[in-house]
């Protein structure tokens, strides 16, 4: 009789997820996308309230358990790609979408900015007709924005396979490498190397205002 009373006490929210739970929070959804450099893409999206982690790896390729200097060599039909993952509750996969195809140059066919070949290629991975659907609304909205025509195809998901250890976070580690420039970490390499690939140029020429990402100093 006394915790009845104490319950009725309560407010009538509390008293719900007593009986009954508090409501499940939304599954963690996965979106893969190719947009060349993995360590751009996932730089970029890592910055995004409600995306929880970007991991950099391979995928759309015929060879098991892909090494980097393999993809890059060319001949795997691996692309460069990230995996996404969110919470839906703070952001949609067609939002997701829309920042990605303004992240990149959709209209090159042959790999993005400064690095070229099949693995630079640009691509977004489906895994269901809901999903492709989406895709397809994505692709069509950005196309009409842009005003040209955008190539990046939309195809359906294999295996993801998650890139070396160390090409994990590479635009802001703290471990010092030789580079050109001398001993530097990681992050400075990253930040030279996409300056000086004309990404953001490049992206701020094509989509202006639109751009989630883009910065040129």
């Amino acid at each position: 009789m006394m915790k009845k009373l104490t319950l009725l006490a309560l407010p009538a929210a509390i008293v719900i997820a007593a009986w009954f739970g508090s409501p499940a929070a939304a599954a963690t959804e996965k979106l893969i996308v190719a947009g060349g450099c993995f360590w751009c893409v996932e730089s970029d999206f890592e910055s995004v309230p409600g995306v929880s982690e970007v991991v950099s790896g391979y995928t759309g390729g015929d060879v098991q358990n892909p090494t980097y200097r393999q993809v890059t060599q060319g001949g795997t039909g691996h692309y460069e790609a990230v995996e996404i993952r969110f919470d839906p509750d703070r952001i949609t996969r067609q939002e997701l979408l829309a920042m990605f195809l303004r992240s990149i140059d959709p209209t090159d066919a042959g790999g993005q900015f400064c690095d070229r070949g099949d693995s630079y290629r640009t691509a977004i991975f489906v895994g269901d007709g809901s999903e492709r659907a989406l895709a397809e609304r994505a692709k069509a909205g950005a196309e009409k924005a842009l005003g040209q025509k955008i190539v990046t195809p939309i195809l359906s998901a294999g295996t993801f396979h998650e890139a070396e250890a160390r090409h994990q976070n590479y635009y802001k580690s703290n471990q010092r490498i030789l580079t050109r420039f001398g001993f530097i970490t990681r992050s400075q390499a990253y930040k030279r190397y996409r300056k000086a690939c004309g990404r953001d140029a490049r992206i701020i020429e094509l989509w202006g205002a639109e751009a989630p990402f883009a910065k040129v100093n």
